[in-house]
């Protein structure tokens, strides 16, 4: 059985889809943690059945039967993605509904044009911070930080604890040993800026939940914020981070920093296609016994989103890059009534982040071969660990 971080942590991912699909199908049975299985499910079409049927796929994690039978500890470095919360990502039908219109709500009230401007200026300002070094980590340095201190910033936090929100966030993502100490740590520093805002309203989203009449205590607004932080950092770090690396590795693309003919927005485009921000996305469970692409799937059974590997379902395409470009039929953002409510300003972040990166550092280049990049481990994401890179520092320039 082959682990599921295989498909996030290998060289080419989409030649171990392909190879789950020979020996397989379109739904095939991994490795969550030892001993511990789940299905992942890899086809287009088997992947938006299960979000489209909350009556028979449910995203209530306390139907997961091998963690009902003891076999997932309670301990588990797979808890802080998997098990169960009292939040929508948790929940199925009308309350799922209920705990959803804060977050659509929070959304459609960002001011998009503040925001560009907004997080233009921070990119600006790290790079200045670095640019006199001629030399930098593109994703320790940058990729990582930006989304986090715009999503920081939405919700009313400081610059100093949106970096330890993100230091905690790494550890919840990478369903590790230190997975639970940084889910601990992260809602710590949450729930301090909770009990501030309930003291003292603020124009920002911590206020904004507060005072949402669909949130019924500080516990639901406490995961709400939760649900909005944690998706919006690692996911658009990762997007950002795979974009850099396509535009300065793919001759196609690393043209473009150089005057070459595909640009920014058809490399965010491609991404989602080829390396989308989750790679995976736990879960659904099964409700009853049923059949999934020729598969069994038992009552319990966990069911994994590839979304990765849906976007490679050669039933979608065949396989040409050139069809992706301006192609948004992808499912990076899942599908169904949990699929994600912030492709836009997630869009716009990203798109500021490496747009203004490409314009202050016209002559960046790798540090490393391509080759030498390797991903940050996760069974979820596939974020590159770091993307060494070296440009004429500013005093050097005329």
């Amino acid at each position: 059985m082959i682990p599921l971080s295989a498909t996030t942590t290998c060289p080419d991912p989409r030649g171990v889809f392909r190879r789950l699909r020979r020996e397989w199908g379109d739904v095939a049975w991994v490795e969550l943690e030892p001993g511990v299985g789940a299905w992942l499910v890899m086809g287009y079409h088997e992947l938006l059945t299960i979000t489209r049927q909350e009556k028979l796929y449910s995203r209530d994690a306390r139907n997961w039967r091998l963690f009902q039978e003891g076999i997932v500890p309670p301990d588990s470095g797979l808890g802080p993605m998997m098990f169960w919360r009292p939040n929508v990502i948790g929940a199925d039908g009308a309350e799922h509904r209920r705990l959803r219109r804060p977050i659509d709500d929070g959304v459609a009230a960002i001011d998009q044009r503040r925001m560009r401007r907004s997080v233009e200026s921070m990119c600006r300002e790290l790079i200045e911070g670095f640019a006199d070094r001629g030399g930098a980590d593109l994703v320790g340095d940058y990729a990582a930080v930006v989304p986090m201190l715009a999503i920081a910033g939405l919700f009313g936090l400081d610059t100093g604890q949106g970096h330890e929100l993100l230091a905690a966030l790494r550890a919840l993502f990478g369903s590790a040993e230190d997975s639970q100490a940084g889910n601990k740590k992260f809602e710590e520093i949450l729930g301090g800026l909770l009990r501030a805002r309930k003291e003292t309203p603020s124009d920002d989203l911590t206020s904004h939940f507060l005072a949402h009449a669909d949130l019924r205590d500080e516990a639901e607004v406490l995961q709400s914020m939760v649900v909005m932080i944690s998706a919006g950092q690692e996911t658009t770090t990762t997007w950002i981070a795979q974009t850099f690396r396509l535009m300065l590795t793919d001759p196609r693309f690393a043209g473009r920093v150089r005057g070459g003919r595909l640009g920014v927005d058809d490399a965010l485009d491609e991404v989602l296609w080829r390396d989308p921000p989750m790679t995976n996305m736990p879960a659904r469970y099964a409700l009853r016994d049923t059949e999934l692409g020729g598969r069994r799937i038992a009552r319990g059974d966990a069911l994994v989103l590839g979304l990765g590997a849906a976007n490679d379902d050669p039933r979608v395409h065949g396989g040409a890059t050139e069809i992706e470009l301006g192609n948004r039929a992808h499912l990076a953002w899942s599908a169904g009534p949990h699929v994600c409510p912030a492709p836009v300003p997630a869009r716009l972040i990203t798109r500021t982040a490496v747009e203004t990166a490409l314009h202050l550092l016209p002559d960046v280049r790798l540090s490393v071969d391509a080759a030498e990049l390797t991903p940050h481990p996760s069974p979820w994401t596939r974020c590159p660990a770091s993307l060494p890179v070296h440009f004429r520092a500013l005093g050097d320039r005329s």
